[in-house]
């Protein structure tokens, strides 16, 4: 009992550090899956668990843009749907992912979201409150994104935002409404698939998902506003320090 007690902890600071970097920098689920591998958890089960955790910051971000009168559910809605679909056969793909190859396509997945966010791949200015063009590619590349979501989750944000604003031409903060709202609910479809094929952590996801929500609080009201670029930089060396140890040792 005392080391699930550990391991609560563990996660719930990883979800406080996943979720601060989420809202801050981006990218923060590539922290909490490699800690929940360290862990002794299988693959599939940390990638599984993992959407427990991102569904709790996902309702939270929701809810705050909502607050903040940023809400288009109709288009929501449609690009959830193209995306859920891709993420149930995404998961289904997911769930088989383990052992070294898990470790592997994590760790190559930590190169590639170190590339895309020291680069700024994909994002460019718009003009607020432009609608949306392109809807029919749009939503054809969401059921891709969806797909990627569904398999692994880490990055896929990466994957979301370039459609949501260089594809359709939404500002950058319409394009993070949309991205939480569908990936809100891509993930439910996908915790869906993985809690029927594998033992999910339910306990400890609780208390990764208590930590996400947490830290993207944090993240949201921090005025450090100067620290982010110290944060980025802590959170690239970590990439490349967890990348090395997942790829040769």
């Amino acid at each position: 009992m005392e080391v699930e007690v550990w391991k609560a902890v563990l996660l719930f600071a990883a979800g406080v550090a996943s979720g601060w970097i989420n809202v801050l920098a981006g990218g923060g689920s590539i922290l909490a899956v490699p800690v929940m591998v360290f862990l002794g958890m299988p693959g599939p089960v940390a990638n599984g668990t993992n959407r427990i955790g991102i569904i709790a910051q996902n309702i939270s971000a929701v809810t705050g843009f909502f607050r903040k009168g940023f809400s288009d559910f109709k288009l929501s809605a449609s690009l959830a749907a193209c995306a859920s679909v891709g993420a149930f056969f995404g998961a289904q793909a997911g769930v088989k992912l383990d052992g070294v190859w898990f470790e592997r396509t994590l760790a190559l997945i930590m190169i590639g979201v170190l590339i895309v966010m020291m680069t700024g791949f994909g994002q460019k200015p718009v003009e607020a409150g432009g609608r949306a063009k392109n809807l029919l590619i749009g939503h054809l590349l969401f059921i891709g994104a969806g797909f990627w979501g569904g398999f692994i989750q880490i990055g896929v944000g990466l994957i979301q935002l370039p459609i949501l604003n260089r594809v359709m031409g939404l500002d950058l903060v319409r394009a993070n409404m949309h991205k939480v709202f569908v990936a809100l609910v891509f993930s439910f479809v996908s915790l869906a698939v993985f809690a029927a094929q594998v033992k999910i952590e339910w306990a400890l996801g609780l208390a990764l998902a208590a930590g996400y929500a947490l830290g993207g609080w944090l993240g949201a009201h921090s005025a450090v506003t100067k620290g982010e670029g110290l944060i980025k930089k802590v959170f690239y060396l970590a990439l490349v320090a967890m990348a090395v140890k997942l790829l040769f040792f």
